[in-house]
């Protein structure tokens, strides 16, 4: 199956990337290709001519920012008439991606995560059969996770895990920031705060809790870790992760109506 990604930019090209590594045959396109280059060492195409790479395809995926997708949509609707069209623009809703092709669309949103198949991809669609959806749902699967939701859950899905990668790693460089001030070489500082992320992520996951539940396997009385916390609840960290995540899924709802025609 040959795949289409329009727009090899930072998400565009890891997707670009996964998809080959998975044995997809996939063409990308960007303005410039000098700066994506490295993709073909992966066996990426590379194209500048949106309408050609789209004709070739049998499944396109779009990957540019919501503000141009109008734009990209009118300039490819002839050549992705009735193909499967993926989607991966904040807050563009399905209605909206209709009225600039007659396609089958998805909606989706990976991560970052992507560049090491770990991503979590939610993704939503309407037109499509059970075999198609399970052809979609293979291309999500060399992504990493995935699941399929309700359309009205697609902006919180970006405010959370799609810019999720942002807000963990400013919470990994506290983490490092705080195991260098008290002394630690900054290599070994870097390596404790990540496997310890990825350690607690991985418990959360496979015993099916709730993180409670693990903090207070850490925490016992009168020991180091409560001081930590209580430092941790005066600062309101919970409080500004929240807001973090309701800024971002507001922000995804209004990008639609910046949406060039």
């Amino acid at each position: 199956m040959k795949v289409a990604v329009i727009g090899a930019g930072t998400i565009g090209s890891a997707v670009a990337r996964a998809l080959a590594e998975s044995n997809y045959e996939v063409i990308a396109t960007r303005r410039n290709i000098e700066k994506v280059k490295w993709l073909e060492k992966y066996g990426v195409k590379l194209e500048k001519d949106n309408k050609k790479a789209s004709k070739e395809a049998d499944i396109v995926i779009i990957a540019v920012k919501p503000s141009k997708v109008g734009k990209i949509l009118e300039e490819i609707k002839e050549e992705v008439e009735g193909k499967i069209v993926i989607s991966l623009a904040a807050g563009i809703p399905i209605k909206l991606l209709k009225r600039f092709a007659n396609a089958k669309f998805v909606r989706a949103m990976p991560n970052i995560a992507v560049l090491v198949k770990e991503s979590f991809t939610a993704y939503t669609t309407e037109d499509l059969s059970e075999e198609e959806i399970r052809t979609v749902e293979e291309i999500f699967e060399s992504f990493g996770k995935y699941i399929r939701i309700d359309e009205e859950y697609m902006d919180a899905i970006t405010g959370l895990s799609g810019s999720g990668p942002a807000y963990v790693s400013v919470f990994l460089e506290a983490m490092i920031y705080g195991g260098l001030r008290v002394g630690l070489p900054r290599d070994i500082a870097r390596l404790a705060a990540a496997q310890t992320l990825l350690g607690t992520a991985k418990l959360l996951l496979e015993f099916e809790g709730h993180p409670a539940e693990i903090r207070d396997m850490v925490i016992t009385p009168g020991g180091t870790t409560i001081d930590g916390i209580f430092e941790l609840e005066e600062g309101k960290i919970r409080t500004t992760i929240m807001k973090a995540i309701d800024a971002a899924t507001k922000k995804s709802k209004i990008l639609s109506t910046r949406l060039s025609p």
